[in-house]
C-alpha cells in the first residue's frame, strides 16, 4: 500500500529526526513531545514545551539546531545550567559543538566565542539575558545567520511568573532584530496565564503548545500545618533528622537558611545552608558538595533552584509558604527525578503568608524613572541603552528595569534603533502609569499568594489541585497525598459532583469590572478565576449565581 505525499513526508522527517538522535547524540529513542516540537520547529513553526526537568527539554533544541541550516541561539539565565548544556553537547562527540558567552569569560574567550559564531565553528551559542541588554550584543547577533532561537527557563519572561526577570523582556525585540526565526520556548512548570504572557512577550505566532510530564505521581505530597513558629522549626527539624537519603529544605528568608542548617547540623545531619549573600565561590561550592554527597541536606532560599539537576534528591521539605503554586511545583519537582518515590512536605502557618506578602510590596523610584523618561523625549530620536543609563547614571541593569516598567506603562517602545517615545504624555502621565503598571503586577503577585492558601488549607486531594492549576485534570483522587489518606479528598469529591457547576475548570468567562478571565479551579462553593488585570479570584458560587457576576465566554 503506497504512502500519500503526506504521510510519506512525515514519515521522512520522522527518520531524519530518528538518524539524527542516534548518530549525533546516540539517544536510542525520540519521546512523542520531543519528536512533535522538533517537528514544528524543523517547519518553521514556533514552539512552546511545558516538560518536566529530566524530561529532555534540551534534546528538543539540540535535535532541531543539528537539522536546521544557521546557528541555534540559546538563552539560558544561569552560567551553571549554560555550563551543563555545552558540557553535554561535549558529551556526544558526533553532535555539533557549541560555546558560551557569559560574564565569566575573560574578554578573549568572549572574543573567540563570537569568531566561531561567525565562522560556522560552533552550531549552538549559549548568551544570558542581560546580554541581551547590550546594544554591541544585539548589532553582533544581527550580523550571524541565526536559525533558532531558544528561550529556556522560559517562565521568567512572565511578570507573573514565579523567576520573573526583567532582562527577558527584551527577548522579544532581539527576537524581532534577528529576523524573528523560529522559537521554542522551554520550561518546566507553566500555568496558562504565564503560557500566554510567554506567547505574548515573545511575539511567538500560533505556537505549538506542548505540555507533558506534568504530573510526578511518584512524589507524595503533605501539608503540616502548625500554629506555633517554634513548635512547627522543631517539627521540621525532627521529621528531616529521620528522612532517608539526601534532600533540599527550602526557607523563606536568608537567616532562616542558616538557622536550620546549623539546627541540622548540631544534630549530626550533614548540612549546608545556600543563598544569594554568599560569595559566589561558597555558593559552587555548597552546590558541588550536594552534587557529589558529601552534603545530605542543602538548606536553601529560593536562590537555590535552576540548574540543579540532582537525580537521587528523596524528599524536598518546604519550612515556609511559598509565593506560589508555580514556584512550590517547580521546587517540588526536583525531588525523585530518578523516578523513585519521593516526598514534599509543606510546613504552613497561615501566618507566614505576610512574609511572603512583604516581599511582593513594591516601590517605583519615580526619581529616576522620570530622568529616563525625560532623556528618552530629550533625545528626539532612538536612543541606545546604554547610551540611557549614561544620561540616567545607572547601570545597564538598573536601566532595562526602568524601560520594562515604561514600555508596560506605554510610555516608550523599543525598536530596532533603540527606544523612542510613544505619544505625547507629560511626566506626571508616565509616572502615574508606571506606579500603576507596579501596582497591578503587585495585585497580581498577592493574588497568587492567596491561591498558595488554596492549595495548603484544601481538603481536596492536593494532586487534584496542583494539576487543575496546572491545566491538567485528575479524575480522580490520587491515593499518594495526606487529604487522600484522611478521607476527606473522598468527601470533597462527593460535594464537587453534587454541586452545580456552570463554569467548569479551563472555561473562559466575564465579569463585569474585571474583564474577562479563565476559571483555574472549580470546589463546592467557590471558584478560582485568574483575571489578567487582576491576578486569581477565589468568587464565592452562589454570590455569583444569585448576583449573576459571571458570564460564559463561547
Amino acid at each position: 500500500m503506497r504512502l500519500s505525499a503526506h504521510r510519506a513526508e512525515d514519515a521522512l522527517g520522522a527518520d531524519r529526526i530518528d538518524r539524527a538522535a542516534s548518530e549525533l547524540f546516540g539517544w536510542e529513542s525520540v519521546r512523542d513531545g520531543q519528536r512533535r516540537s522538533v517537528e514544528a520547529l524543523l517547519e518553521g513553526r514556533d514552539v512552546v514545551a511545558v516538560m518536566p526537568t529530566g524530561a529532555g527539554k534540551s534534546a528538543v533544541y539540540q535535535l532541531a539546531g543539528a537539522l536546521r541550516d544557521g546557528l541555534t541561539l540559546v538563552v539560558s539565565p544561569l552560567i551553571a545550567l549554560q555550563t551543563d548544556q555545552l558540557e553535554q553537547l561535549s558529551a556526544a562527540p558526533a553532535a555539533p559543538r557549541g560555546a558560551a558567552v557569559n560574564s565569566s569569560l575573560g574578554a578573549r574567550a568572549i572574543e573567540d566565542a563570537w569568531a566561531q559564531a561567525e565562522s560556522g565553528g560552533i552550531r549552538f551559542l549559549f548568551l544570558a539575558p542581560e546580554q541581551l541588554a547590550k546594544d554591541e550584543v544585539l548589532d553582533r547577533l544581527a550580523g550571524l545567520d541565526v536559525g533558532l532561537l531558544v528561550v529556556d527557563e522560559a517562565h521568567c519572561v512572565a511578570s507573573w511568573g514565579h523567576d520573573f526577570r526583567p532582562d527577558y523582556l527584551r527577548l522579544g525585540d532581539a527576537r524581532e532584530r534577528l529576523g524573528g526565526p523560529p522559537t521554542v520556548a522551554l520550561t518546566a512548570t507553566a500555568a496558562e496565564p504565564v503560557r500566554e504572557e510567554i506567547v505574548r512577550r515573545l511575539s511567538l505566532e500560533d505556537p505549538l503548545l506542548v505540555v507533558q510530564g506534568v504530573d510526578r505521581p511518584h512524589i507524595d505530597l503533605e501539608v503540616r500545618r502548625h500554629a506555633d513558629e517554634p513548635e512547627k522549626r522543631q517539627h521540621l527539624l525532627d521529621l528531616v533528622a529521620v528522612l532517608d537519603g539526601c534532600g533540599l529544605v527550602y526557607a523563606a528568608t536568608r537567616r532562616d537558611a542558616e538557622e536550620y542548617a546549623s539546627a541540622l547540623a548540631e544534630r549530626g545531619i550533614r548540612s549546608l545552608a545556600y543563598h544569594a549573600g554568599l560569595p559566589a565561590k561558597d555558593r559552587r561550592t555548597v552546590q558541588e558538595a550536594f552534587h557529589v554527597g558529601d552534603v545530605d541536606v542543602v538548606v536553601a532560599t529560593s536562590a537555590f533552584g535552576m540548574g540543579i539537576d540532582k537525580p537521587d534528591v528523596r524528599f524536598v521539605v518546604h519550612a515556609s509558604v511559598p509565593e506560589s503554586l508555580d514556584a512550590y511545583y517547580q521546587e517540588v519537582g526536583r525531588a525523585g527525578r530518578d523516578g523513585e518515590a519521593a516526598r514534599a512536605v509543606l510546613f504552613y502557618r497561615s501566618e507566614d503568608l505576610g512574609i511572603r506578602k512583604y516581599f511582593t510590596s513594591r516601590t517605583v523610584d519615580q526619581a529616576r524613572l522620570r530622568a529616563a523618561y525625560k532623556a528618552v523625549v530629550a533625545a528626539g530620536a532612538p536612543i541606545r541603552a546604554a547610551a540611557l543609563a549614561l544620561a540616567v547614571r545607572v547601570s545597564s541593569r538598573a536601566i532595562t528595569g526602568i524601560v520594562n516598567l515604561l514600555v508596560e506603562a506605554g510610555a516608550v517602545r523599543v525598536t530596532r534603533a533603540g527606544i523612542e517615545a510613544v505619544g505625547a504624555l507629560t511626566t506626571r502621565q508616565v509616572v502615574a502609569r508606571s506606579v500603576e503598571a507596579s501596582d497591578r503586577r503587585e495585585r497580581i503577585e498577592v493574588s497568587r499568594l492567596e491561591v498558595m492558601r488554596r492549595y495548603a488549607e484544601t481538603r481536596d486531594c492536593r494532586r487534584r489541585v496542583l494539576l487543575s492549576y496546572f491545566g491538567d485534570e485528575l479524575d480522580e483522587p490520587c491515593g499518594r497525598c495526606d487529604t487522600c489518606r484522611a478521607g476527606t479528598a473522598s468527601v470533597h469529591e462527593e460535594e464537587l459532583d453534587a454541586a452545580t457547576a456552570p463554569f467548569p475548570s479551563g472555561s473562559t468567562v466575564r465579569h463585569a469590572a474585571w474583564g474577562e478571565g479563565s476559571v483555574v479551579e472549580v470546589d463546592p462553593d467557590r471558584l478560582t478565576v485568574f483575571f489578567p488585570s487582576e491576578g486569581y479570584k477565589v468568587l464565592a458560587l452562589d454570590v455569583v449565581q444569585e448576583g449573576d457576576l459571571l458570564r460564559r465566554v463561547a
